[in-house]
C-alpha cells in the first residue's frame, strides 16, 4: 500500500522476495532523480515485517543469512540496487551515509554511536524540529559507505543492539521500532555552476563537520571532540562542493499486538504499551493528514516526529502491510487493514524533487 506511485498489490505467501522487491525497486531510481523515498512495513508481531524489510536473521547474533541471496528482504536488496544505480553515474558524483536507530519505549536511541574504544553502543538522542519544519536529529551518528557490503555491515552492527524479547506470539519479538536512513549526496566540485542547491542549513552542517564526513579511526573522547573543528582549507573546500542530499528512510515498525494473546508482563507489558500507542499516534498522523486537519499531532510520539518529513512531509511513501493468515488473529489482520486503509486516504499532492546540482561550462 503507498500513496505516491505504485499501486496497491497483494501478494499471497508463496510469492517470493524477488516478487515483492521487483514492484519496490521502481522507486529507488527516485532517489537519483532528486526526491526523498520511505519505505515502511506495518502489521502485527510474528506477520514477517522483519522477514519482509530485512530476510531471515541468524538466532545467534542475528546476522543476515547470506547463504541464500533469494531470501534477502528490502532493506539489504535496497541498498544494493542504490549503488548499481550510482555505479552508472560519474565516479566521485556521490557519496552515501548511513544511520542507523531505534525508538524504544518513546526514545530515541543511535544504534552506530562509538564509546571512546570505537564499540558501537546505544545512545539516546532526541529529535526536533527546525525552523524549516524539518524534523532533525542532532549528533546522530553518520557513517559513510562505499558498497553494499559495508552498508550491511553497520546494519548488522545495530541490529545486535536491537532490543528483542520473546512472547508467546514471537519467539523473537521485536521491541523497538527500526529507522535505516541512506542519506545519498549529489556532488559537484568546481567554481561554475547553473542551478539553485540544497537549503543553507544543510550545506552550513556539512561545512561544520567536513572533518567527520569520512570514516576515522577511533580516537579518545578529547581528540574525536576536538577534530569537529574544521581547518580554513576544509571549509575552503567544503564551499567548493555543491551539493545537493537526497534521503531513503526504510523502516521495520515494531508489531502491534493484543497484551491477552502475547502473554507479557512486567517490563515486556511496558514495551507493549509504549509500542501500541506509538503504532496509535502514526495512525492518528495519517487520518489527520488524510482529513486535512489545521494541526497534524506529530509531537505525540517520538517515532511520528521522526518520520514526520516521510509520513506528512516531502518524501515518496510506501507502506507495506503484513497480515497473518491465521484466523485466530482476525481482529489483528482487521487493525491493520485499516491502517492500511488511512494511508491510502492520504492525498499530499505533488511530492517536491530536490535541485540536483548541474555543472554549467559557461560564467
Amino acid at each position: 500500500v503507498n500513496h505516491c506511485t505504485l499501486l496497491p498489490r497483494v501478494y499471497s505467501a508463496s510469492e517470493s522476495q524477488d516478487t515483492v522487491f521487483a514492484d519496490v525497486a521502481p522507486l529507488l531510481t527516485s532517489l537519483l532523480d532528486g526526491y526523498n523515498v520511505c519505505i515502511m512495513a506495518y502489521g502485527q508481531t510474528g506477520s514477517g515485517k522483519t522477514y519482509t524489510m530485512l530476510g531471515p536473521q541468524l538466532e545467534e547474533n542475528f546476522a543476515f543469512a547470506m547463504e541464500d541471496e533469494s531470501e534477502l528482504g528490502i532493506i539489504p536488496r535496497a541498498t544494493q540496487e542504490v549503488f548499481r544505480l550510482i555505479s552508472e553515474k560519474p565516479p566521485g558524483s556521490y557519496w552515501v551515509e548511513v544511520s542507523v536507530v531505534e525508538v524504544y519505549n518513546n526514545e530515541i536511541f543511535d544504534l552506530l554511536a562509538k564509546d571512546s574504544c570505537g564499540k558501537v553502543f546505544g545512545v539516546k538522542r532526541d529529535v526536533v524540529t527546525t525552523r524549516e519544519g524539518k524534523s532533525y536529529v542532532p549528533l546522530l551518528t553518520y557513517e559513510t559507505v562505499e558498497n553494499a557490503s559495508e552498508f550491511l555491515h553497520l546494519v548488522i552492527k545495530g541490529l545486535q543492539l536491537r532490543v528483542r524479547h520473546p512472547t508467546l506470539v514471537h519467539a523473537h519479538s521485536s521491541r523497538s521500532h527500526l529507522v535505516v536512513t541512506l542519506t545519498i549526496t549529489t556532488i559537484v566540485s568546481g567554481d561554475n555552476f547553473g542551478t539553485s542547491w540544497e537549503d543553507e542549513q544543510i550545506n552550513q552542517r556539512l561545512n561544520k563537520e567536513v572533518s567527520c564526513t569520512y570514516p576515522q579511526k577511533p580516537r579518545d573522547s578529547k581528540s574525536a571532540s576536538s577534530s569537529r573543528a574544521s581547518s580554513p582549507a576544509q571549509l575552503e573546500a567544503a564551499e567548493k562542493l555543491k551539493q545537493a542530499k537526497t534521503r531513503l528512510q526504510l523502516v521495520d515498525l515494531a508489531g502491534s499486538e493484543c497484551v491477552g494473546m502475547s502473554g507479557v508482563t512486567g517490563a515486556a507489558l511496558r514495551e507493549t504499551s509504549f509500542i501500541n500507542r506509538s503504532l496509535s499516534a502514526l495512525a492518528d498522523v495519517l487520518g489527520a493528514i488524510a482529513e486535512q486537519r489545521s494541526h497534524v499531532p506529530y509531537r505525540n510520539s517520538k517515532l511520528t516526529h521522526l518520520l514526520q518529513d516521510s509520513v506528512g512531509g516531502d518524501a515518496k511513501l510506501l507502506v507495506m502491510l503484513c497480515i497473518s493468515p491465521d484466523q485466530k488473529y482476525l481482529t489483528e489482520s482487521m487493525q491493520s487493514l485499516g491502517f492500511g486503509t488511512r494511508a491510502r486516504q492520504v492525498q499530499r499532492g505533488q511530492i517536491k524533487k530536490k535541485n540536483l546540482p548541474v555543472p554549467s561550462k559557461a560564467k
